[in-house]
């Protein structure tokens, strides 16, 4: 006969009480002896998987919630914190199924439409994210965070007049929402209104002067304002992402060399040299005091260029490539305005999370030349191939659709780890017109009086169409103008760790 026994009254309330003051480690232990005698009592699985959920212990955690669901199936909550645990787990379509399982239970679970949504917005479903935030929030229109994280999905799909909506409601609700300040600023200088954007990193700071991503924010617009000391100083106050690099960029471009080289000299002795970005500055001081490079992610980036062609693009007829045309041309895709394009216009959001199936089965085909591309260069003594990345993450992509006298300025992709474009479409050449440069110059970095831009190592090559070029991230890349009445169409991305750059 299975044991039905209770604790005591006495012992369910010691217990609780341990669990509500904090005492997570002892309730935990307290729980699990009280278990030995009561196996079968629902509150002690419950207030064991809540003392182990705050101690961070998850996997524990799951199994507690799935043990006092047994005991009380219809129980919403319950189903809603197994969701919580198995999120942080990555155990992402368990999550959905908790998630979902608690809305059927309680069809008016705003919180669990919202975590839905998270999960969902996480796995790239974005269409699916929209709708399980917007159930939310027709429950509980003054949910802040509802608003928040909806304005969040609806940036990922490029809807940006519409994530500005979101945002300023969630602020609107909540004035103080400091994280809605940060990423609505974020959303205006993707929509082209950095006065905008400006107040709203500085109403963030007002709120917060250590929010990490305002202040990081506040250092990008101080940069390209070419106020450099600033932007340092804002680096700095962010201890945030590649807030280093950052720094070591602005003091470069601001010429304090001494302060720049005092710094470097420090991140190559205590870090692995894994910054695409610090491998650019390295090199580019390198070259302009005739010294030595130390940083090695990838001392000779010109070397590591990789050119083929994607099959599926170029045979005749290809369905693959007419499709991707047409999406570019007739999907509702936001652009986003950006000051070194010339003559084009470029994508908003993060083209490979969106839901057409072509711009999915592109971004497989660009994972199976990446690991084509890790091969080629195995035997390399180099960090960009040492601690090459097993899982890997579109960071960023996007479609360029240049017109006659197109081109970019010479620029790199500072959150990349590997950059690429497959190319769509090519105008007729005429020499190098329409070809992808890349080198070791560019963004008007400080050239010593001794030196010119020639003296910094560059290449040139013209893809066709069908093509796959990748390159590492720290090369400084741009596109030579052509005179065809034609377009030139390519679809470009960033491939990161991921988890982020490796630190």
């Amino acid at each position: 006969m299975a044991n039905t026994s209770q604790p005591s009254q006495q012992d369910t309330q010691k217990l609780i009480q341990q669990l509500n003051s904090g005492q997570l480690a002892i309730a935990e232990q307290t729980a699990n002896s009280l278990l030995i005698k009561h196996p079968n009592a629902f509150v002690l699985h419950h207030v064991l998987a809540l003392a182990l959920d705050g101690q961070q212990k998850f996997a524990k955690s799951v199994v507690s919630y799935q043990q006092a669901i047994k005991l009380q199936p219809n129980t919403a909550d319950l189903y809603f914190n197994l969701g919580i645990a198995l999120n942080h787990l990555n155990r992402f379509d368990e999550a959905i199924n908790a998630y979902q399982q608690a809305i059927r239970l309680q069809p008016k679970f705003f919180e669990a439409h919202g975590n839905l949504g998270t999960v969902l917005q996480r796995l790239g479903r974005l269409d699916d994210a929209v709708k399980s935030y917007r159930a939310g929030l027709t429950i509980n229109p003054q949910d802040a965070r509802g608003h928040f994280n909806l304005g969040t999905a609806l940036r990922d799909k490029g809807k940006l007049t519409e994530a500005i909506a979101s945002y300023q409601q969630a602020i609107k609700l909540f004035p103080n929402y400091t994280d809605a300040y940060n990423n609505l600023g974020e959303t205006l200088r993707d929509h082209g209104d950095m006065d905008a954007a400006v107040k709203n990193y500085q109403a963030a700071l007002a709120r917060n002067p250590d929010h990490p991503n305002a202040n990081y924010n506040m250092g990008e617009f101080c940069y390209l304002a070419k106020r450099y000391s600033e932007a340092a100083t804002y680096f700095e106050r962010a201890q945030f992402d590649d807030w280093q690099a950052r720094q070591l960029y602005s003091l470069y471009k601001a010429e304090r060399f001494d302060d720049f080289k005092s710094i470097l000299d420090n991140v190559i002795k205590n870090t692995r040299h894994t910054s695409p970005f610090i491998a650019t500055l390295s090199t580019h001081y390198a070259n302009n005091f005739a010294q030595a490079d130390q940083y090695n992610f990838c001392k000779n980036g010109l070397d590591f260029v990789y050119q083929n062609s994607i099959s599926a693009l170029t045979e005749p007829n290809s369905s693959l490539l007419k499709q991707l045309l047409y999406d570019i041309e007739h999907a509702d895709i936001a652009q986003r305005v950006q000051g070194m394009l010339h003559y084009g216009k470029q994508s908003a959001g993060n083209l490979f999370k969106r839901p057409e199936p072509a711009f999915k089965q592109l971004a497989t085909l660009i994972k199976q030349e990446f690991i084509r591309y890790k091969n080629q260069f195995a035997n390399a003594d180099c960090e960009l191939i040492q601690s090459f990345p097993d899982e890997l993450e579109f960071t960023s992509s996007w479609y360029v659709n240049m017109r006659q006298g197109g081109h970019l300025n010479a620029h790199i992709h500072e959150i990349g780890w590997i950059s690429g474009a497959v190319y769509l479409a090519m105008p007729s050449s005429s020499g190098n017109e329409g070809a992808f440069e890349y080198g070791t110059h560019g963004d008007n970095y400080p050239i010593q009086p001794s030196k010119t831009p020639a003296d910094f190592p560059s290449a040139q090559l013209l893809p066709n169409v069908g093509d796959i070029v990748l390159f590492p991230s720290s090369l400084f890349h741009r596109t030579i103008p052509f005179q065809a009445d034609e377009r030139r169409i390519c679809i470009a991305f960033d491939l990161q760790p991921k988890s982020g750059l490796i630190k």
